[in-house]
């Protein structure tokens, strides 16, 4: 294992040594073509058989010059697609940070530099280009991801993508789903996958071309009894897309996804149970489902050689179901020991509605130097509200029944919408063959409201609130790129970003809470600079620095009450501080055979290293603390400057090596996480309900392989083993939902697989 980690490491150097200096000894290019699609593919990257590459300035309608971008193929990756491992499908994206408790794969948790994994929450989440969370700027969170068999790649562009795609600061992640083969009519697929614990999962599909109509459609059903008890899940997905050729410019589109699925979750552990046995549970009535539609069409309109519209609306019908016991994970599942009589659980639903539409143009006209600029414009509006129903009395049984017993009512019951206006301009300017800048602006309107009750009284009567929230934000950032050779760039950008008041953050806790009324949103900024390129087809790089600046942090705060006695405090939702994440990302990826045999190998032989090295801390951020006793007690501000910030580990490494020869290919991988805390003061010693402490460092290899054979590699086989050495470790603390406690990620498993196309 230290070998590998050396050898990760050592491929930093080989950057040095490959990536310029033979670049700069090869005679000097001559001056490129002033076409733009002479000039667009300059800084492409496009290696045989690699998992991610790198964009080109203009992808579509989307600018990415002189932006941090990846461009993920997960079918060229050896790892398990059934279960959808983020941690190998993108472990060749520098500084991801994954909370790995979710072995149903359908809620990916991840996220970089610094920021919280919960969901994507902190992404502009998109599958072909329109969204699939419930609403952006009320509620974020993607419990919704695409099966990786039908994913044909994953598009991130991370710091500056705040102006074309929303205000998030991590930028846009964007899955792009398979489309119909466009010389062939009919076109079959399936694929079929068993493993550890009873997982089975099943992708078929249809595609093809007939005319003018190119189609794709697929149905995955999966299920599993998870590597923990009480953690088995089930489920459904069905997705078709349509494209249709009005005439040679303008295409037609439709499609729609539904899934479904329920997920039996096993809940979290204390720090003992932990050590005692990580696979145990102590929760075997908790259930979470989460039916989701979501239907769109779409325009595409190239109105001349160098102009392109297009156009997508989109809706979502979706709800998010859950029903268990929410009380701390130390607190029996029973009500009397001696009868074993269970409790009642609890019940929360939210159902979501969500409408929307967005146009993009681009296109190119001639402003200054001898390449054309590219100015890309648009505009979006949509609505979307959400029905929370929160703190029902459940039954007492075991399966997954939202039913209610008592009073038949909720506890908390509101209804929350959005309405949301933008629009963007980012224009491309090429004022000299090799060099381009990118200004952008960005314009948001967003008017949020809550209404409803959030507590019932003994007596029946409501609590009610009423919040309304209307503002309007400004965006801009400038992005600039300098072509070094033909295959390398110097890249740098700066972005404005800010992160909505949310529809959780309007709403007290508890009915002893405040929620400040001059609450703001949060806001920033993103900077990186960065070296990518590839030389020789052998050698792919980007390496850069990072730079994130996050003020008016929104989180609970106790603090003296106005008007009350000594020593007394209240819990306030408010603005809380600001942080600040920066630190190194490199991505080195090597094939040693081809470069020893400038490309003649049959055989490939691939190192890579995905580093990231951090510092995430809270530059303000006020605490307070209680001193003396009784009328002499008095609260005393301090600060938790300097402390870290939860979940940014200060350093990242995943490296790995690839062996390829005649469609065989295997990958084995190392990642290597540093500790994180799991709260903002930093606590260290883990609390009796497994909810707070230190999260300590851990060390997880897997091992993949994949067989293509058969005419035109029409079959498939596949097996792995994911913690190959069965390390046991955490990477997440839950104050609730999905745990409370410590969240255990998986042992060892396996897969095997085949598959078939015709």
């Amino acid at each position: 294992m230290h070998k590998t980690l050396l050898t990760g490491y050592g491929l930093l150097p080989v950057l040095c040594l490959l990536g310029t200096r033979p670049a700069l000894a090869q005679v000097r290019p001559a001056r490129p073509d002033t076409t733009t699609a002479a000039y667009q593919k300059l800084p492409e990257v496009q290696i045989t058989g690699a998992a991610l590459h790198f964009a080109a300035p203009v992808e579509g309608t989307t600018l990415t010059a002189g932006r941090r971008n990846e461009l993920i193929r997960p079918r060229e990756v050896d790892t398990n697609l059934a279960t959808n491992n983020a941690r190998q499908v993108l472990g060749r994206v520098p500084g991801l940070m994954v909370w790995e408790n979710d072995n149903s794969g359908q809620q990916l948790n991840v996220s970089t530099r610094g920021l919280s994994p919960n969901r994507l929450w902190e992404f502009n989440v998109r599958q072909n280009g329109y969204d699939i969370a419930p609403d952006p700027f009320g509620y974020p969170e993607a419990y919704y991801n695409p099966p990786l068999e039908a994913v044909e790649r994953i598009q991130l562009i991370r710091g500056g993508a705040g102006l074309q795609f929303g205000p998030q600061f991590g930028g846009l992640m964007n899955y792009e789903l398979r489309r119909g083969a466009p010389d062939r009519k009919l076109t079959v697929e399936t694929s079929n996958t068993g493993g550890s614990r009873g997982l089975f999962n099943t992708y078929n599909a249809v595609g093809g071309t007939v005319g003018k109509l190119t189609y794709y459609t697929y149905y995955r059903y999966r299920r599993g009894d998870g590597w923990r008890r009480n953690n088995s899940f089930q489920v459904h997905d069905a997705h078709t897309n349509v494209q249709l050729a009005l005439t040679e410019r303008l295409t037609l589109g439709a499609e729609v996804t539904y899934m479904t699925y329920r997920i039996q979750q096993p809940g979290g552990l204390t720090d003992a149970q932990f050590n005692a046995d990580p696979r145990q549970s102590v929760r075997a009535r908790n259930w979470f489902g989460a039916p989701w539609l979501v239907p769109a069409l779409t325009l595409d309109y190239r109105a001349a050689d160098r102009t392109r519209l297009a156009l997508k609306t989109f809706g979502l019908v979706a709800e998010r179901n859950s029903v268990g016991v929410a009380s701390a994970i130390t607190v029996p599942d029973t009500v009397n020991r001696a009868t074993g009589q269970f409790a009642a659980r609890q019940v929360d639903r939210d159902l979501y509605r969500s409408l929307g539409a967005e146009l993009r143009l681009t296109h190119e006209l001639p402003l200054i130097g001898e390449l054309p600029s590219t100015l890309a414009v648009g505009t979006r509006v949509s609505r979307g509200t959400t029905e929370r129903l929160q703190r029902g009395r459940g039954t007492t049984a075991a399966d997954f029944d939202l039913s209610l017993t008592g009073n038949g009512r909720y506890g908390a019951a509101l209804d929350n919408s959005t309405l949301n206006a933008a629009a963007f301009a980012e224009l491309l300017l090429r004022p000299l063959p090799r060099l381009s800048l990118t200004p952008g602006v960005r314009y948001e309107r967003l008017r949020n409201a809550v209404d409803g009750y959030i507590s019932l009284n003994p007596d029946g009567t409501e609590n009610r609130v009423r919040q309304r929230s209307t503002r309007n934000v400004v965006l801009y950032g400038l992005g600039t790129e300098y072509q070094l050779t033909t295959q390398t760039n110097l890249y740098a950008n700066y972005s404005r970003a800010y992160r909505p008041v949310l529809f959780s953050d309007l709403l007290p806790p508890a009915t002893t809470d405040l929620v400040d009324p001059n609450l703001r949103d949060a806001n920033g900024y993103t900077a990186e600079i960065g070296y990518r390129g590839s030389w020789r087809e052998a050698l792919r790089f980007d390496v850069g620095y990072f730079y994130l600046y996050y003020a008016d942090r929104i989180g609970l705060l106790r603090r003296p009450l106005a008007g009350g006695a000594p020593g007394q405090t209240q819990q306030v939702r408010t603005n809380l501080g600001t942080s600040r994440s920066h630190g190194l990302e490199a991505y080195v990826e090597l094939n040693v055979l081809r470069a020893l045999t400038n490309g003649a190998a049959r055989t490939g032989l691939s190192v890579f290293t995905s580093l990231s090295l951090m510092d995430a801390r809270y530059t303000q951020l006020p605490a307070y603390t209680t001193t003396g006793t009784g009328s002499a007690t008095q609260i005393v501000e301090t600060s938790l400057r300097g402390k870290q910030v939860e979940y940014a580990p200060r350093s990242i490494l995943r490296t790995g090596l690839t062996f390829t020869r005649q469609g065989f290919s295997a990958t084995g991988q190392v990642s290597r996480v540093a500790a994180v805390y799991a709260d903002a003061t930093n606590t260290d010693v883990p609390t009796a309900n497994g909810q707070l402490g230190r999260i300590p460092a851990y060390t997880v290899a897997d091992l993949s392989a994949t067989w293509r054979l058969g005419p035109n590699q029409r079959y498939r086989l596949s097996g792995g083993v994911n913690n190959l050495f069965d390390q046991r470790y955490f990477t997440r603390r839950a104050g609730g939902y999905p745990g409370p406690g410590l969240l255990p990620a998986d042992g060892r498993t396996w897969y095997v697989g085949l598959g078939l196309m015709l």
